[in-house]
């Protein structure tokens, strides 16, 4: 019975010890910055004479639109269009251009949203500037609504704020539209994205911290004349977008918010990734409770928790004033878009929701340009925008 008892001890030991390393890893792969990202996209064959690449089917290389391609671990960079033919395993699509890199070598690859990677690529002109933050200066692009004005002569921003693991090139894309509404354009980087200084433990806040960064940002452009700004987050953006409006003592600069395939709320975004890895429930739970209690930091190395509740905007709808529109694919394949839609329910009053069905995770301008383009411009022509 003693050997028994032993045994059923030591079995229950083992599986908490799992448990706790399984919570780790799993805490671990949400808040600390990746290093590579994952190569998913499997390249068949490559004929850069007839401007083609052939590519297994998956998820991402079956939708239309036109897509950057990582390969190479991120060493090279290619741009690929229109899809040509399709077969049950494989898709054809153009070869736009390679960036860099020797894409003939290359097995295996990402798509992204990026399309382009410098202000160059839009041909207009640009500064490079330093956003003084608590942790130092963080490198940021200022791009000037009009060529052959000074950036005193118009007093509207919009401050672009990147997603998780990316930088800031992925808010080009939104800067034509912007630029054409007659706004300023300040794409940011923020702590522990790579390219802004690190915090003390060099995890994500997932918008918890990181929004001090935003509100840095809305400083920078008051003092350079801003006094209405339009913050725009992406992805994880979003979540940090939605922290500055409702804790920054600047918020009355903001007049309204753009969200592409937001976070609103964590927690569901967090038990979708979960259910996608096949997680256990309870593993699951205590990944919560790591990442959002004061313990967790032995899991996780993280200096201070991440409060959780304080991230939930469909709880926390009643606290926003401003005009928000989001865009949002039902299919987006990473966050969600049950957040999206229940705070479009909760806040008909200020909230423009223009789903999409096909597009994947920020990748809508990508999909359909002409409808990305098109709404965010009718929605900056509103009349409380313009007052």
């Amino acid at each position: 019975m003693r050997l028994g008892l032993v045994a059923v001890g030591g079995l229950a030991a083992f599986g908490l010890l799992a448990t706790a390393w399984l919570t780790a890893a799993v805490a671990r792969t949400i808040i600390v910055p990746p290093r590579k990202r994952q190569q998913d996209v499997v390249i068949v064959g490559v004929d850069e004479t007839e401007g083609t690449i052939e590519l297994r089917r998956s998820a991402d290389t079956v939708i239309s639109g036109r897509y950057s391609l990582w390969f190479s671990n991120d060493r090279g960079h290619a741009r690929i269009g229109d899809i040509l033919s399709e077969t049950d395993e494989t898709v054809t699509r153009r070869l736009d251009d390679v960036s860099h890199g020797e894409l003939r070598l290359a097995r295996s690859g990402r798509i992204a949203g990026w399309w382009y990677l410098t202000p160059d690529d839009l041909g207009v002109g640009y500064e490079d500037v330093d956003i003084d933050t608590e942790l130092g200066p963080a490198p940021a692009w200022l791009i000037a609504a009009h060529d052959d004005r000074r950036i005193e002569d118009t007093d509207r921003w919009v401050i672009q704020v990147h997603g998780r693991a990316v930088r800031r090139p992925e808010g080009l894309r939104a800067v034509p539209v912007f630029r054409d509404a007659g706004y300023h354009s300040l794409l940011i980087s923020y702590r522990n994205d790579g390219d802004a200084p690190s915090s003390a433990d060099g995890r994500y806040s997932l918008g918890d911290t990181e929004w001090r960064d935003v509100e840095s940002a809305m400083q920078y452009a008051q003092e350079r004349g801003a006094r209405h700004i339009v913050l725009m987050g992406w992805s994880m953006g979003g979540a940090t977008v939605l922290q500055a409006v409702t804790r920054s003592q600047l918020a009355p600069l903001v007049r309204g918010v753009v969200l592409e395939s937001p976070v609103i709320d964590w927690v569901i975004t967090l038990e979708a990734i979960a259910g996608e890895a096949g997680l256990p429930v309870p593993v699951s739970r205590s990944v919560f409770r790591a990442i959002g209690a004061p313990w967790g930091r032995i899991l996780t190395g993280q200096r201070d928790p991440i409060d959780l509740a304080r991230l939930n905007f469909v709880r926390r709808a009643d606290e926003l004033d401003l005009p928000i529109l989001i865009l949002h694919s039902d299919d987006d394949g990473f966050v969600p878009s049950t957040g999206s839609r229940a705070l479009a329910k909760a806040r008909p009053d200020i909230v423009q929701l223009e789903a999409f069905t096909v597009a994947r995770h920020t990748k809508l301008w990508n999909y359909d340009e002409e409808r990305f383009v098109g709404t965010i411009r009718i929605w900056l022509g509103r009349p409380e925008l313009n007052a």
